[in-house]
């Protein structure tokens, strides 16, 4: 597999580059356009966005925008009621506006827990992925549901009890540890492209190795390894909701991943877009 980023966590030399590169050139191409290089300079340069606004608590960019964002949508697609601007306010102000609707206690500690999961992202994007940061994930998404703890679900641990999916078998509790190892195995001699991601996320979410949860981390997953990989990153928004799961379906069933890894290409360009204005005007701004 290969990344962008060494051992010590650091860009390979991209980085470097990024000081004889005007980024602001190559954000003006469409996603189409980009090279390889090309794309992994934005995603480096990304990546420390997204380090100096959270070390800073920065709310004005895109850590902030990614943060709500994702979690908007990623929750939205397992049920969650709660709505963009009221998860852009819990990230911004720990508060939820005033509304006429009741507040879903649950909504709100998975929205939190969201946050909590993209937080140790940022720290641990440059990383490769185990079996430990998968539950690592996990749990930062699941340590404060109540909902989850009086069901006997046990977050940061794969599933205890057999649990299904649409109408996909999954893997038993005893055969997740071995299943996600040899997955695992499979990813890591691979070279990582968008193709390859839609393999793993298809597998992974086959053999859906915790109780709850499962398609929260397995998209936060794709788009940590897309940080890792320099591909600008994959979100799955709430409109392409029914064509995700359609095609994530088919692909399960069928062992055909060419059409869900379509939909990740068309994923791709909604968020290139945000990257683009915000990388530009931090650039023209110099803020940082």
């Amino acid at each position: 597999m290969t990344a962008i980023f060494g051992k010590d966590g650091k860009t390979n030399d991209y980085r470097k580059r990024r000081g004889i590169v005007n980024i602001n050139e190559i954000l003006r191409k469409n996603l189409t356009e980009l090279t390889a290089d090309e794309q992994k300079i934005i995603v480096s340069e990304l990546c420390r966005r997204f380090t100096i606004e959270l070390a800073k608590q920065d709310k004005s960019g895109i850590y902030r925008l990614t943060q709500y964002t994702l979690a908007y949508h990623s929750n939205k697609m397992e049920g969650s009621t709660l709505t963009e601007d009221q998860t852009r306010c819990l990230f911004d102000d720990g508060i939820l506006p005033a509304s006429q609707d009741e507040y879903k206690v649950k909504d709100i500690e998975e929205a939190q827990g969201h946050f909590r999961m993209f937080h140790e992202v940022v720290h641990t994007y440059s990383e490769p992925l185990t079996q430990e940061q998968i539950k690592n994930y996990h749990f930062r998404l699941k340590q404060g549901v109540f909902e989850d703890w009086e069901n006997g679900y046990v977050c940061g641990e794969y599933k205890s009890r057999t649990n299904a999916v649409s109408d996909i078998v999954t893997a038993r509790p005893e055969e997740v540890e071995e299943q996600i190892e040899l997955l695992l195995e499979w990813y890591q001699s691979q070279r990582v492209s968008i193709d390859v991601l839609a393999e793993f996320h298809a597998r992974y979410e086959m053999i859906h190795p915790h109780q709850d949860g499962n398609g929260r981390t397995g998209r936060m997953i794709m788009f940590k390894e897309c940080l890792c990989n320099g591909i600008i990153p994959v979100m799955i928004t709430k409109e392409r909701e029914s064509v995700y799961k359609k095609e994530l379906n088919y692909a399960q069933k069928n062992g055909d991943y060419s059409s869900l890894a379509d939909v990740f290409r068309a994923s791709q360009q909604g968020y290139y877009t945000d990257i683009a204005i915000y990388l530009t005007e931090m650039k023209r701004l110099k803020k940082y």
